[in-house]
């Protein structure tokens, strides 16, 4: 892999947001790693990508250990980003109706694989090189919608310990002291033209009715929107460990 000043690691790169972070880090001359289930079907030296079920966690584990801690670990990077992207929809039951299996497969792909990352990426990350993590929130993780308390409850979970490790961050009492050079966005893209959002009005549901009424009335907005406030926070200093953002707010 050819060293350059600056390198993310994405997942959930082979459509939507992600895809769109991809492009627009790449464009700005970022070497990028994807983590997807299936190809992104990037033709570009400075991308590379490696294809796992985040829900598989002994093959998510495996990957750290042999590629993804030594990546954070190199200390010839200006810049090392990290965005938890990757997020399976649910199954759009009400809560008497999930299934325990169905929750936990949630959970995993929501809830365990972007904190482990989180943790490695601190862990492993040399202390004079700036590091910025984006973990994609929803608007699910603040307020309740029926039919989603599997993914919203997943995002809230998210949102929290994204707002933990900020605090620890700050903390003194961390292994090393405070981290000032690391800064942690929850970032909550809005309505957006991914194939979750395909999904979820497709759900054989009375649930998906909200997300039906979205594309009728022309509210998504395109992943090329949100990508552009995610890569600049990347990009960016940041005098807070923690913030907490929306699409569309400065």
């Amino acid at each position: 892999m050819t060293k350059l000043e600056s390198v993310a690691i994405v997942t959930g790169a082979s459509s939507g947001i992600g895809h769109a972070v991809v492009r627009t880090l790449l464009a700005e001359g970022w070497t990028v790693v994807g983590i997807s289930r299936r190809p992104a079907e990037l033709d570009e030296s400075q991308y590379h990508e490696f294809l796992i079920d985040l829900g598989n966690l002994d093959a998510l584990a495996a990957l750290v250990d042999n590629q993804l801690a030594p990546l954070f670990s190199d200390d010839r990077w200006k810049r090392i980003g990290l965005v938890n992207n990757a997020a399976t929809p649910g199954f759009m039951r009400s809560v008497e109706e999930i299934e325990p299996q169905d929750l936990a497969q949630v959970l995993a792909v929501n809830v365990v694989a972007p904190v482990y990352l989180m943790g490695v990426a601190v862990r492993h990350t040399p202390a004079w090189i700036p590091l910025r993590i984006v973990n994609v929130s929803s608007g699910a993780a603040t307020w309740p919608l029926p039919g989603l308390a599997d993914y919203g409850s997943s995002k809230a979970a998210l949102r929290l310990a994204s707002m933990t490790l900020g605090a620890e961050l700050r903390s003194g009492d961390l292994a090393g002291g405070a981290r000032t050079n690391v800064a942690v966005m929850s970032y909550s893209p809005g309505v957006v033209d991914t194939p979750m959002q395909v999904t979820a009005r497709s759900a054989d549901s009375p649930w998906s009715r909200p997300f039906v009424g979205f594309h009728a009335q022309g509210q998504l907005v395109s992943p090329e929107a949100p990508a552009g406030e995610i890569v600049r926070f990347l990009a960016g200093d940041h005098a807070e460990m923690f913030v907490e953002r929306r699409f569309g707010e400065t």
